[in-house]
């Protein structure tokens, strides 16, 4: 039976290099930090370091057993949380899974609430855009983007938020940053900068109506998020098109301009496990996403 500590202790030399370095990381004399490691060596007949200079180096057994330490600590790591939960009366804890645009929108309002509502809740947050295949690792709520046939998953109950307009966004000086609309079709030509790197339901959404526009755009630049994407759109290089979620914090050289005929929308909803749905703090998230989803209706239909 391994013990534990002289894993960590072992794992700590891996990652510093001397026993020294690691001694000095974690408190201890190099004497002990020796000490654990000749016991370790010991317990698995192996080899796990050897000298490089004037530090330490894993042998190959060492490096394996180096990375296999990492989840066996990680695993611990989180039976120790638990531990410490129960023992401190927290009340547990709420997942919540988002992708990048309502995170920055909508999440910010969400864990407010329920830090101010419940402060022995602890929050798991996780940036994703697929909802898991197998129950065991889904979120207890999360924010989509999918088609309506798609939100009757087993086990799962899904509201509608909004129905998120794109938009481009030009540099300032381009030839369409003076209009409040164009058709999508004007952009054909024009070189692109991409956003989406997922290639998920948003990008598919916005190539249908690129095809029903009777085009298929053309990216200059591909780039893997929206404000890398628009940090592109600022230097001048050439437009972007992104739902209207991702201009919120646009850059000071950047012009969104609405596009019609056809007008690419994608959906946006909240998913709830089935199993936390009736939970307060299930229901006060989802409140909480309505209320934000709510506003940012109201402001689009004022700014109309």
């Amino acid at each position: 039976m391994l013990d534990v500590h002289r894993l960590r202790v072992f794992r700590s030399v891996v990652a510093s290099g001397s026993v020294a370095a690691a001694a000095a990381n974690l408190g201890y004399t190099s004497s002990a930090v020796s000490q654990h490691l000749t016991a370790l060596q010991r317990e698995t007949g192996l080899t796990l370091l050897v000298k490089a200079g004037r530090g330490l180096r894993p042998t190959a057994a060492g490096l394996a057993l180096a990375n296999e330490a990492d989840g066996v600590l990680e695993r611990l790591g989180v039976a120790e949380t638990l531990v410490s939960d129960l023992r401190e009366g927290r009340t547990g804890t709420f997942s919540i899974a988002y992708f990048a645009s309502v995170g920055a929108s909508w999440l910010p309002d969400v864990v407010r609430r329920l830090t101010a509502d419940f402060p022995g809740l602890r929050l798991d947050l996780e940036l994703r855009d697929d909802v898991p295949d197998r129950p065991e690792t889904r979120p207890d709520l999360q924010l989509v983007v999918m088609m309506p046939e798609y939100t009757a998953t087993t086990g799962f109950t899904a509201h509608h938020l909004l129905d998120d307009s794109y938009v481009a966004v030009v540099p300032r000086g381009h030839r369409f940053a003076g209009k409040e609309e164009i058709e999508l079709a004007e952009l054909a030509d024009e070189p692109w900068i991409d956003n989406d790197f997922a290639r998920g339901w948003c990008r598919r959404k916005l190539l249908e109506a690129c095809a029903a526009a009777g085009f298929s755009p053309t990216f200059h630049v591909e780039a893997h998020d929206y404000p890398t994407a628009l940090a592109f759109v600022d230097a001048g290089i050439g437009p972007t098109v992104l739902p209207e979620l991702g201009t919120i914090s646009l850059p000071p050289n950047t012009v969104p301009v609405r596009l019609v005929r056809p007008t690419p929308v994608r959906s946006v909803y909240v998913v709830v496990a089935d199993p936390v749905a009736d939970t307060p703090q299930a229901r006060t998230a989802v409140d909480v996403l309505r209320a934000a989803a709510d506003r940012e209706a109201a402001r689009r239909e004022a700014t109309r």
